[in-house]
Formats: structure tokens, C-alpha cells, sequence
């Protein structure tokens, strides 16, 4: 394949959880296009299985989709090289209100490669003991508990669309 190389990059904003720049990039032609990239520093995520097989789950409003998502807890690293598993643990009890004995890496993922680098490194939680939930002072979380048979069928009837959580639910279903 022809190299690609980015000759340029301006950032456009900086946020709260992501930056955006605007990338100049040259073609194989010579050529120089604009892309978009947008700098995540990185995420942390759990499945979170009850000793009887359940799963938590959280419910929560997602702006980007203007209506509530159903999700596995996760969330951004608090700064770039944070430990993914302590951002795991930190994230689990912050949403969920729950402590795990065991957490191990069930799989990582690149939510969208076209113009972010956003990896989310997905743990799988057991050996849960229930405490108090500790949102966020944005996030308002309902926990709903919900069987894995259940959770594939609103995957593939859309009713569960995030990635991180599709690519959890099956990474695990495939495990067991």
C-alpha cells in the first residue's frame, strides 16, 4: 500500500474528554487532504457478572443519541497513562455501587478508527459485593441486572447499540 503521511495538525478544541484537531495529510499522489482526528486519552469498561450469571448494566442519557442507553459501566481514563484496571475498579463502584475480587481483561477495542483513537480496554468483573453507587455529578444511573440470553436478543433487535458493550457481551458469550 502507498504511505500516507500526515505533513500537518491544528487543534481546533480542546475538552473536557477529547481534543479535535484537523489534520493535513499527504496522499500517494502528492496530493493533501483535511481529516478530521479526535484524541481520546483513553477508557476503562467492565461486564460486571453476579455470581448467579446476571449481569449489570447501567442506564443512562447519552447526548450524542438525544435518549437513554443501555450500557456496561465504563468511563474515561483520569489521565493519559492511568491504569485501565484501576479506571475499571473506579468505574464499577462510581456507577454501579459494587466491588469486584476479581477484574480480568476480557478484551480491548478501538471504538472508531475513521477518526478517533479512543481504546477502551474491557474488564471482566466477578465476585461482586454490592456498596453505594458514587456517580459523577453529570451522570444519573439506573443499574438494571438482565441475563445474557436477554442481552444478545437486544443486540441484535438494536436495542442495545453501543460498541463497547456489544463487543463485551459477545466477547464474554463467546467465553463461556
Amino acid at each position: 500500500m502507498n504511505e500516507i503521511k500526515r505533513i500537518g495538525r491544528e487543534l481546533l478544541h480542546s475538552g473536557r474528554v477529547v481534543d479535535f484537531y484537523e489534520d493535513t495529510m499527504e496522499m500517494p499522489d502528492g496530493h493533501s487532504v483535511k481529516w478530521d482526528f479526535v484524541e481520546h486519552k483513553g477508557a476503562a469498561a467492565v461486564l460486571p457478572v453476579l455470581p448467579d450469571g446476571r449481569i449489570l448494566m447501567v442506564r443512562q442519557y447519552r447526548n450524542a443519541l438525544e435518549r437513554d442507553s443501555l450500557e456496561i459501566p465504563a468511563g474515561s481514563l483520569d489521565y493519559r497513562g492511568e491504569p485501565t484496571l484501576a479506571a475499571a475498579r473506579r468505574e464499577l463502584a462510581e456507577e454501579t455501587g459494587y466491588r469486584a475480587a476479581s477484574l480480568e481483561l476480557l478484551i480491548s477495542v478501538y471504538t472508531t478508527v475513521a477518526f478517533s483513537n479512543e481504546h477502551i480496554d474491557i474488564y471482566l468483573a466477578t465476585g461482586l459485593s454490592a456498596g453505594e453507587q458514587e456517580p459523577d455529578e453529570d451522570e444519573y444511573i439506573d443499574v438494571e441486572i438482565h441475563d445474557l440470553d436477554s442481552l444478545c436478543q437486544m443486540i441484535y433487535q438494536r436495542r442495545i447499540e453501543d460498541a463497547k458493550t456489544v463487543a463485551a457481551i459477545l466477547a464474554y458469550k463467546n467465553t463461556i
